[in-house]
């Protein structure tokens, strides 16, 4: 499977800066997996299941989802979200500041072929900060778009003296999106065949992380997983 892909899609940075320094002063949450991180990683939400930009989590699982009253002062990047035409679940401005790492994890059900993908748009980034999924260091510039495969160990750094900052998209998988994953090199009939298969490694840090989630969703998951062993 694909680790991560490069759309076609590029965005206007000089309107991606310009929308985003009319967010800079609004109340920015530090991110919830504090074990996850050092230094300084923070969110703000455009869409979340209660629709305030202050609710940053990732609430798998959830029925309903609602745009902020953030996003609608935001008409460029509402219209970026709108492009994609498949329902989206939590959307968010994500800031790793300056000397801040997030540290090597992963993030279960978030690849294509569970059905929940995740975008990244980089807005504000620097020449110092890497970000390493399986054991590939990716440069994101300003203005594209990728699709990466978080259940993939991956980390950041920002060594740099500047922040970064990209806008985050959760999305639902539908034939729009088959489609165009398909064209950007996804192999779609070896996804429907395929079962996902973890190693034993695998299984045991995916049920560690799963379990320190502690909701319904997680627990579900824990039981799916001990099943396959």
């Amino acid at each position: 499977m694909l680790k991560y892909i490069v759309f076609a899609q590029k965005y206007n940075i000089a309107k991606l800066e310009r929308e985003l320094s009319a967010c800079m002063d609004r109340q920015w949450i530090d991110h919830f997996n504090k074990k996850d991180y050092n230094g300084a990683w923070q969110s703000i939400a455009l869409r979340s299941a209660s629709g305030l930009e202050t609710d940053i989590y990732a609430n798998y699982g959830v029925s309903a989802y609602q745009d902020s009253e953030l996003l609608k002062q935001l008409p460029y990047i509402k219209s970026i979200i709108d492009s994609w035409c498949c329902e989206k679940e939590t959307i968010r401005l994500l800031a790793l500041h300056p000397g801040s790492e997030i540290k090597p994890h992963r993030d279960l059900g978030c690849n294509y072929k569970d059905g929940t993908f995740r975008l990244h748009i980089p807005i504000l980034t620097n020449n110092h900060v890497s970000f390493t999924v399986g054991g590939e260091n990716l440069k994101l510039e300003p203005g594209t778009c990728w699709y990466i495969d978080f259940t993939a160990e991956h980390s950041i750094k920002n060594e740099g003296e500047d922040v970064r900052v990209h806008l985050v998209i959760d999305a639902l998988r539908n034939e729009w999106t088959d489609r165009l994953f398909a064209k950007h090199g996804y192999n779609i009939e070896e996804d429907k065949d395929a079962d996902q298969i973890y190693d034993d490694a695998t299984k045991l840090q995916m049920i560690a992380e799963l379990e320190r989630m502690d909701t319904e969703v997680s627990r579900k998951l824990i039981a799916d997983l001990k099943k396959g062993n």
